[in-house]
């Protein structure tokens, strides 16, 4: 089986950033693809916020923190939610994956979300959120999920969700032979090679490979 891990930077409770990623992981599971039946663990960043403190200064992680930590690293696809504090993704959010292996979410498949007060905010998806995990070499699904307070319960966001949902179980179901080998094969870069992936009508690019591509013989 699966395991589909959600990480959650809400602060309040209810959050309605807990409460997209809940849509989210449903989404997933509920899709006919890889992501059918998958095991979901959700972290709530909010309960690590003090042992992620504690390891930013000492390098240590406390029990709860390094369990978080070795669930995203195990997990076969990851949902990562986020609000939005001053036009980015939240400190909290950041600080957890300072705190992660450079080397844990290579070749893993995510899906970036966030949610905030205004439509106005919703590119963070694109300037903020992408670039990071580009940097961190996951593979991102091309759709990503923004929801504003006037988004729920109106129409466009279950058709965002789905869609998203959908490439998320294709890219979970192209890494069939483990996140781990996945992650070798892109950060293998151009010294190796790896394989374009199908998800629906966009092609899927490794970055390593994009830039080899440009190199100038």
């Amino acid at each position: 089986m699966k395991k589909l891990v959600v990480v959650s930077a809400g602060l309040s409770v209810p959050s309605s950033t807990r409460l997209l990623g809940d849509r989210l992981a449903a989404a997933v599971s509920a899709d006919a693809g890889a992501g059918a039946g998958a095991e979901v663990q959700v972290v709530e960043l909010r309960d690590l916020a003090v042992e992620i403190a504690h390891n930013l200064t000492t390098g240590f992680p406390g029990p709860a923190l390094g369990a978080a930590l070795a669930a995203v690293a195990g997990a076969d696809g990851l949902i990562v939610v986020t609000p939005v504090f001053s036009a980015s993704y939240s400190g909290l959010f950041k600080s957890f994956f300072d705190v992660l292996d450079r080397d844990a979410l290579a070749g893993k498949p995510v899906l970036i979300a966030a949610t905030g007060g205004s439509a106005r905010h919703s590119l963070v998806l694109e300037h903020a959120m992408r670039p990071l995990f580009a940097y961190l070499r996951a593979v991102v699904v091309p759709t990503g999920v923004y929801a504003a307070s006037e988004d729920w319960g109106a129409e466009g966001l279950a058709q965002r969700i789905g869609r998203a949902a959908g490439e998320l179980g294709a890219l979970m179901s192209a890494t069939a032979g483990g996140a781990g080998s996945a992650g070798s094969a892109v950060a293998a870069g151009a010294g190796g090679s790896v394989e374009a992936v199908q998800v629906g009508e966009f092609e899927v690019v490794p970055f390593a490979e994009q830039l080899a591509a440009l190199r100038v013989p």
